[in-house]
């Protein structure tokens, strides 16, 4: 079978329904029953196959669905693409075995909640199941180390000094903040907040903000977040 609907107690009203599409069939297992013993979070399903579990979306329509890269009849991250366009409330959470820079920037540009290591933790899992309505997109530190290793050496040497503002807003996206919720968290308006990252793309020679998070951290800027 390539689709196991939930069993176990029913979700509470105010349980954040999950989705799993993972052709490993023993992790998905694995995760959901790791989800029934948790109140606030509930297993509505797993599937496969993308097909399957595409289909198990648009039935159920959960509230995140956690996505493995590589499957055997499709590729997760461009799902991913189609799913948020399709269900915007729906948040996707990406797995994957093998992170590079191009897998990184390809599931934020699909709009994914969050990348993270597929033997990763159980509750870094859980946490960021329960904190993927907030928004922004979240990258494990694990794998965060591994892109911003020595392929693009920087040196604060030779970086243009970050404002106070700047490096708070550098900081809070950093944390998985998108530019919304760094606007309200900071009490600056939007627009302001995008001219302040505007700045530090230009500052940090970035081509999105995910790429300036990633020299940032490599040059002891910010501080990264564990989703612990």
């Amino acid at each position: 079978m390539s689709v196991i609907a939930s069993g176990g107690n029913p979700a509470s009203a105010e349980a954040t329904e999950v989705v799993v599409i993972d052709d490993h069939c023993t992790f998905a297992e694995l995760l959901a029953l790791a989800l029934k013993g948790e109140p606030d979070l509930h297993c509505a399903g797993t599937a496969e196959t993308l097909k399957d579990g595409l289909a198990m979306v648009d039935r159920l329509r959960p509230d995140v669905v956690v996505m493995d890269v590589n499957l055997g009849d499709g590729d997760g991250i461009a799902a991913t693409a189609k799913l948020v366009q399709q269900y915007p409330d729906i948040r996707v959470v990406v797995l994957t075995a093998h992170a590079d820079r191009s897998a990184m920037h390809r599931a934020s540009d699909a709009g994914a909640c969050a990348l993270l290591p597929k033997d990763g933790s159980l509750s870094d899992m859980l946490a960021v199941l329960r904190t993927a309505h907030q928004g922004g997109f979240v990258v494990h530190p694990r794998l965060l180390k591994r892109i911003v290793s020595p392929a693009r050496p920087v040196s604060t040497t030779y970086l243009p000094p970050l404002t106070r503002r700047e490096q708070q807003v550098l900081q809070l996206l950093a944390d998985g903040l998108d530019a919304r919720a760094t606007s309200n968290q900071l009490g600056i308006t939007l627009h302001t907040c995008r001219g302040y990252i505007k700045n530090l793309l230009i500052k940090l020679d970035a081509h999105s903000q995910l790429e300036a998070v990633a020299i940032a951290t490599r040059s002891g800027l910010v501080r990264v977040k564990s989703a612990h």
